[in-house]
């Protein structure tokens, strides 16, 4: 084992003016429900341009409010790529809505027009009401071409973004960061110690129709609302809702580190290059996924797609050789259609660009304390592991 330290494939990035927010949040008269989470909230807005944004307990809190937001309920159809994490499809079931799973391009792992049409075609006849693109990465999927497809089924898109904080598309219009709500009903975001800013947990959802935002903001609350005119200790409950408030230290935190957001765009961008260039002998043995066009990417994940086969080697033998020298790495993501319950739910599933995807994918570490040399440091591992020299 290695002497140096353990280079993990993510992290946070807490400095001194992060630790002096919430150390100021701590003195304050709240350490909840109270202004510093209006103040988290108007900030982000203004950082994606965005009108209005709902912060919530975490991410997939953020897409639990979307789905009520929006009134998704039972019997109600959702289409969700199968590369993603377990809450893009599950905030679906928590509503009681059916999930339909799309396939992905086995270059970039992201949902398709193509693959989101071939889905519907497979499910059948019957209403879909939402489909939630994944901006894996940090890549951005295709909103226009996706949009098209899903306004064509009486559909609306949400945004699942907490890899692309930071990222903005350019389909011929100019730069539209991610988050603006141009081309979605919501966006939803989260503030995982690996995400782009950190708040330890944390979510927000952001979106241009400001009913939508106010019945969010209810349902993060218990569904609680306080009637104009009323006595000051009283509130109503239409609909009930959860506790998925966000503490005034966490949005301290949160706002923090938004202020840091350009710093951290700018550094993953440098080490993205950096990767770029190391990598690119490693060719065709070792590719960096493929970006779209139109997508300038803040990246959340370095993945590479590996032929596994034409090194002789095993993905797990190279995780763990990597892990054995100190270097990172993780696997993003199992396809969630393969789990078990969606499995038992919905049948095996016939998603060969997922499945390719899946068998190839490795992410190294990416995260802006890292150093270049770091970069080196798990570029020569992954070779060493690889049998590549």
């Amino acid at each position: 084992m290695t002497s140096r330290a353990f280079l993990p494939y993510g992290r946070q990035d807490i400095d001194e003016s992060d630790i002096a927010a919430v150390a100021e949040a701590l003195r304050s008269d709240f350490l909840t429900t109270g202004p510093g989470v209006e103040a988290f909230e108007q900030a982000f807005a203004a950082a994606v341009e965005a009108p209005f944004a709902v912060a919530c307990s975490n991410g997939t809190a953020a897409l639990h409010l979307a789905m009520l937001g929006l009134g998704i309920g039972p019997g109600d159809r959702v289409a969700v790529p199968a590369t993603t994490f377990l809450s893009t499809a599950n905030c679906v079931r928590f509503v009681g809505g059916e999930v339909i799973f799309t396939d992905v391009d086995p270059a970039t792992g992201l949902m398709t027009p193509k693959t989101l049409a071939e889905a519907l075609d497979r499910a059948g006849p019957g209403p879909l009401r939402a489909v939630i693109p994944v901006h894996l990465r940090g890549d951005v999927a295709d909103l226009p071409g996706l949009g098209a497809v899903a306004s064509a089924s009486g559909a609306v898109l949400v945004e699942d973004a907490p890899h692309a904080l930071g990222s903005t598309a350019d389909f011929g219009q100019g730069p539209e960061p991610v988050g603006s709500g141009l081309r979605s009903s919501a966006a939803t975001f989260s503030f995982h110690p690996v995400k782009t800013i950190a708040t330890g947990e944390g979510g927000m959802i952001t979106t241009r129709d400001a009913d939508l935002a106010g019945r969010m903001r209810r349902l993060r609350s218990h569904g609680m609302e306080r009637p104009a005119g009323g006595d000051p200790w009283l509130y109503e409950m239409r609909e009930p809702g959860f506790n998925y408030r966000l503490p005034d230290i966490l949005c301290a935190l949160g706002q923090s580190q938004l202020k840091r957001l350009p710093q951290f765009a700018a550094r993953r961008r440098e080490l993205a290059r950096r990767y770029a260039e190391r990598l690119a002998p490693l060719a065709p043995v070792v590719q960096l996924a493929d970006s779209p066009a139109w997508s300038r990417a803040v990246l959340h994940l370095m993945t590479v797609r590996i032929d596994f086969p034409a090194t002789g080697r095993s993905r797990r033998a190279v995780v763990e050789a990597m892990g054995a020298e100190g270097v990172g790495t993780q696997v993003h993501y199992i396809p969630v259609s393969a789990q078990p319950y969606y499995v038992a739910r919905y049948g095996p599933p016939d998603l060969p660009g997922a499945a390719s995807w899946y068998r190839s994918a490795l992410s190294l570490p990416l995260f802006p304390a890292m150093a270049d040399a770091d970069v080196d440091r798990a570029v020569d591992t992954l070779c060493r592991a690889l049998g590549l020299g």
